[in-house]
């Protein structure tokens, strides 16, 4: 089977890493992926998922028992490693289910095929045996890539989210080494300063997200695993369960970081329509109330993350995407 990224994947990669890693990181792709089937006991490959994700090749595929299954591929900087032990220590309640290593060839030490996998998901700084050979590469159950939260009615889809992601918020595991929200969002500041630098118009907004985000962290008392990156189109239908999570980019802190970035899902169709900052300020309220998380957080967090999206894809050369998120944030 051949195994082209989509274009997708290409375009956002480059767009990530920069134009000459990504190159180089796909131009030994084909490799990786076989590497990773042959690793996984009996995996035969059906078909590259397309569009596909920005930051990961997923590849269908069956076991040698005959049930379907997803691998998927994702460059070192995508942090895999981080992926695999968020997904174990969930043990598919909420989320995406890790294969059994045992059957499947993949690395770790992964959850079982009835998922009692107990308490015992490794740490991302663990050495994992096999991690190498299987060349980064995640098996996983196999949901609907083509069915997401994004397909239902926006009522109806943030009622189901707010249902999902809350299934996410435990305590971490022990010894675990996801950084921190203070830690993440630290780094992501430099940016931030860099655009507002670069274009002085950008300067105000920039300026409250930064004191928004200085005294959340300062005020933050919750220390609980997020996925980092949740909105409709990363909770997938699936078989098990009518709606499952998908591609974490973990860490641990507040529950109103986490919610924040769902709070601007379809900021496109609220740019079109006449009442849409009334609506993004509901959002904000309605979601704060039904998950209890405490609305001036969740206001001051979906600011900040609104503003680094925003700079960040004027910076990647998605200028469209940039602007939406900035207009969205100048609402709040």
């Amino acid at each position: 089977m051949g195994c082209e990224p989509p274009r997708r994947l290409e375009r956002a990669l480059g767009e990530m890493y920069g134009d000459a890693a990504a190159a180089d990181w796909l131009a030994g792709l084909t490799g990786l992926t076989e590497r990773a089937l042959t690793a996984g006991d009996g995996l035969t490959a059906e078909r590259v998922a397309a569009p596909g994700g920005r930051s990961s090749l997923v590849v269908l595929v069956r076991r040698a028992d005959g049930t379907p299954a997803a691998l998927k591929i994702a460059p070192p900087a995508a942090r895999p490693d981080l992926e695999r032990a968020a997904l174990e220590h969930w043990n598919g309640w909420g989320a995406v289910r890790t294969l059994d290593a045992s059957e499947a060839g993949a690395s770790g030490s992964g959850a079982s095929g009835s998922g009692a996998s107990g308490s015992g998901a490794s740490g991302p700084g663990t050495s994992e045996p096999g991690a190498e050979d299987a060349a980064g590469g995640l098996l996983l159950e196999r949901l609907h890539p083509e069915v997401s939260l994004r397909s239902l009615p926006e009522a109806k889809a943030l009622l189901e989210a707010a249902g999902t992601v809350r299934r996410l918020w435990v305590e971490p595991p022990a010894g675990h080494g996801f950084e921190t929200v203070a830690e993440r969002t630290a780094r992501q500041s430099t940016g931030m300063r860099a655009a507002a630098e670069a274009d002085p118009e950008l300067a105000p907004l920039v300026e409250a997200a930064l004191a928004a985000r200085a005294e959340l962290v300062e005020g933050a008392s919750e220390l609980l695993l997020l996925h980092g990156n949740f909105r409709q189109s990363k909770v997938l239908s699936g078989e098990r369960a009518p709606w499952l999570t998908v591609g974490p980019e973990p860490l641990v802190g507040e529950r109103a970081y986490d919610l924040a970035r769902l709070v601007r899902d379809r900021a496109e169709d609220l740019i079109a329509a006449s009442g849409g900052p009334v609506t993004a300020r509901r959002r904000v309220k309605k979601l704060a109330e039904s998950l209890e998380v405490d609305q001036a957080r969740l206001h001051g967090w979906t600011l900040f993350r609104a503003v680094e999206s925003g700079t960040r894809a004027l910076a990647e050369g998605r200028r469209q995407m940039g602007e939406v998120n900035l207009e969205f944030a100048g609402w709040l």
